[in-house]
């Protein structure tokens, strides 16, 4: 177990944001070649490591939601958890490749396919280009370990740029910052219904009628919006309230944007749109994740999922019919079907294996991506399912790994790979 721990630990000193995952692939190929593996790559960078006669791959991305302070990760272990000072972890996908490390040092017969740039559209899974071997693909990118994956969401990026012009104004000027909220993944923790700091950015905006200068907010298309900030010329000294501070700079002449931004931001529902009893999980949802001020107009990035195909479809079509509505233009990239949930062989020895060590495992579908969804489409051959330790609030600075749960994570991992030797 400690030398998992070591694996991470090296990981979080080498930077690995997405879209600059360079310095960790050489690492992770070099590391490969070490243990006498066979190491192809790519030209979407993902790297797949093979050695002897191997009956199972196991599949975890390399790239990380980089938040506050990272790629400069300062861990930090505290009462069982792994986190990190003032950034996100990355144990999100870290620990899996650190799992598969210690395989490769462990045992004769494996694949191991490491992908690029997941966080950001699944794109290494989407441009993989190398064949997988073997019959049994295991992911560890899962976030509970009593659930063994057999379903996943789909998901698409949704783009809109609402334009706007410049008229000169005088008056009082505030500064409003929206801070202090929880963020998080735009898939696991949507149900949890965390507040979105653009929309209570531009309610406050548009309730106290405001005229805005400059505004910008959220940080990554996965993530829900922890942030966001305006300059804003108001009628009268507006309120502050929980969450929100206004600081005055002053009464001064501006270039304030006349625009339909406030409008379509306040009027756009963020979060569930549907729930899955069933599965008892969330069927469909989509994220407002950012808004970036660029000359003359506003561009705004927004993530839906479904775990139903018709559905993701229908809220890509109606989310780009409304920012259109509002002058925009829209396109929408990235789409990806959901992995429809079904048992297999693999996952039921999977789950076998699971209930040793916790009794009351179970299968389940996540409303999330997970690459080997997109893999498996690809290579029929191909029997999939995932796990992984509990991991809470990833994609966020608050972002913490149970080590316990690394370790029994890590003993499902390693007694399945005894069994395929």
């Amino acid at each position: 177990m400690q030398t998992i721990l070591n694996h991470f630990t090296k990981i979080t000193q080498i930077p690995h944001c997405s879209h600059d995952t360079e310095q960790l692939k050489t690492f992770l190929e070099d590391f490969a070649k070490n243990c006498g593996c066979n190491v192809q790559t790519d030209k979407a960078g993902n790297i797949l490591a093979t050695k002897g006669n191997p009956k199972i791959c196991l599949q975890s991305h390399y790239d990380m939601v980089c938040m506050g302070d990272a790629p400069k990760i300062e861990l930090l272990e505290e009462k069982g958890y792994l986190r990190a000072k003032n950034s996100s972890l990355g144990a999100d996908n870290g620990i899996g490749i650190s799992i598969m490390m210690e395989a490769l040092q462990n045992f004769d017969n494996l694949e191991c396919l490491f992908t690029n740039n997941e966080e950001v559209g699944l794109l290494g899974a989407n441009g993989l280009e190398l064949l997988v071997k073997s019959n049994y693909m295991l992911n560890l990118d899962h976030e509970r370990d009593m659930e063994v994956t057999i379903g996943c969401a789909g998901g698409v990026d949704v783009f809109a740029k609402i334009p706007y012009t410049l008229e000169t104004h005088k008056g009082e000027v505030y500064e409003v910052e929206v801070y202090g909220f929880k963020g998080g993944h735009s898939g696991m923790d949507i149900l949890e219904n965390s507040t979105n700091a653009i929309k209570t950015l531009s309610a406050f905006i548009c309730k106290n009628q405001g005229s805005i200068i400059e505004l910008n907010g959220g940080e990554r298309i996965n993530s829900i919006p922890k942030y966001a900030k305006a300059k804003v010329i108001f009628p009268q000294k507006p309120q502050e309230c929980d969450h929100i501070h206004c600081k005055s700079l002053g009464f001064q002449e501006v270039q304030i944007c006349k625009t339909n931004l406030i409008s379509a931001l306040t009027g756009f529902a963020h979060g569930l749109r549907n729930y899955n009893s069933a599965l008892q999980i969330p069927q469909t949802s989509i994220n407002l994740a950012r808004v970036i001020m660029e000359e003359k107009h506003f561009a705004i990035e927004l993530f839906a999922r479904s775990n139903d195909e018709e559905e993701l479809r229908s809220i890509e079509f109606e989310t780009l019919e409304f920012f259109k509505s509002f002058g925009a233009q829209v396109h929408s990239s990235h789409f990806y079907p959901p992995w429809e949930p079904k048992e297999n062989a693999f996952s039921q020895e999977v789950l076998k294996i699971m209930q040793k060590y916790t009794p009351n495992a179970y299968f389940y579908a996540i409303h999330a991506g997970l690459e080997c969804g997109i893999i498996g489409a690809k290579q029929k051959h191909l029997q999939c399912c995932a796990i992984g330790p509990n991991i809470y609030n990833p994609h966020s600075t608050d972002e913490r790994c149970e080590i316990a749960s690394v370790e029994k994570i890590s003993k499902v991992v390693f007694d399945l790979l005894k069994k395929y030797q």
